[in-house]
């Protein structure tokens, strides 16, 4: 009875217009807001360009490009960021994941107390930050003089690779990294998980590594290249302490050579949409465990409509009604 009831649709009035019909229309806002937006962002990059190649009364030259690789302390000061950008990345998220996973595990009001410890960076300015520093860098050495401790403030103070840059910029990029896998938490049921893992055996560390991460691989590619930006467009802390990577030695050169410094910005931006690429291709890459899982469901599934056809046959077969045998 319930095939032959009729289905009522709803009537459509005259002037109505189908739904295909206005999907279909060109949004011509939209264009108009890319244009605008486009403009905004390429006009100051393609005026920075045309200030390095175009010299008033020597026309068309890139000699502020072609002397980048070859100036005084460009090698170092770029390796040096990236180096700190990628030890930054690591120590942020062996901080925040952890954190994060325990607290959607533990009870909810430690939510609110995580995310107001890492909220903190966005309320304190950098200059009061470096300012407590390094005021702690100068009077250590004062007192633990006698102690293992004083090796341990010059070693993170070392020129070669600063550790206490690693440590400030880690603390700047608390927000950054908190707000991106915290996005991607939320949409990932972790208790769930974590409980079938540990159900199969898993210890904890293997739950984090192949369970939890793999389900926010975008989000640790947003909050890597969030960071990665900080700490090569970060000037005052490095600057203040006596540290001369990569921002410090673009400042540094604009004063004798504005043209290479504007030529070096423009590199620095390539470099990091390059990065930025790479991290989001990294990001967007498929899970290792989905095709062994589909592999896996595909094979089964033969031998699951197999065994499900005797009970399809059972369920089929008349029910015998006593005395009629």
């Amino acid at each position: 009875m319930a095939a032959l009831t009729p289905v009522s649709t709803p009537p459509v009035s005259p002037g109505a217009v189908p739904v295909a019909a206005r999907l279909r229309r060109p949004r011509y806002w939209r264009g108009a807001v890319l244009a605008v937006a486009g403009l905004y962002f390429l006009t100051p990059l393609i005026s920075s360009f045309v200030f390095t190649v175009h010299v008033p009364g020597q026309g068309l030259t890139f000699a502020a490009y072609s002397g980048i690789l070859s100036a005084d302390g460009f090698t170092e000061s770029l390796f040096l960021s990236l180096s700190l950008a990628a030890a930054t990345i690591a120590l942020a998220l062996l901080l925040v994941v952890p954190a994060l996973v325990a607290v959607r595990l533990g009870p909810p009001r430690l939510r609110a107390v995580v995310e107001i410890v890492c909220m903190l960076p966005l309320v304190v300015p950098p200059i009061a930050l470096v300012t407590g520093i390094a005021t702690v860098l100068r009077w250590g050495p004062d007192h633990f003089s006698r102690t293992p401790l004083y090796q341990t403030f010059l070693a993170v103070q070392n020129e070669s690779f600063p550790v206490v840059l690693v440590l400030a910029h880690t603390v700047l990029a608390l927000p950054f990294v908190h707000r991106s896998l915290d996005a991607g938490l939320r949409a990932v049921d972790v208790p769930t998980l974590v409980e079938a893992a540990r159900n199969c055996g898993a210890g904890r560390l293997y739950v984090i590594l192949r369970v939890i991460l793999p389900n926010l691989r975008s989000s640790l590619a947003g909050a890597s290249f969030l960071t990665l930006a900080l700490v090569l467009g970060e000037y005052t802390v490095a600057s203040l302490l006596g540290f001369r990577p990569f921002a410090v030695w673009i400042v540094s050169v604009s004063g004798a050579e504005a043209r290479m410094s504007v030529a070096v910005s423009l590199l620095s931006l390539l470099i990091t949409w390059a990065l930025l690429l790479v991290l989001s291709r990294a990001g967007s890459g498929p899970s290792a465990g989905v095709p062994a899982a589909g592999s896996a469901s595909g094979a089964a599934a033969p031998g699951a409509t197999a065994a499900s056809r005797p009970a399809t046959t059972a369920s089929a077969a008349p029910t015998p009604v006593p005395g009629k045998e």
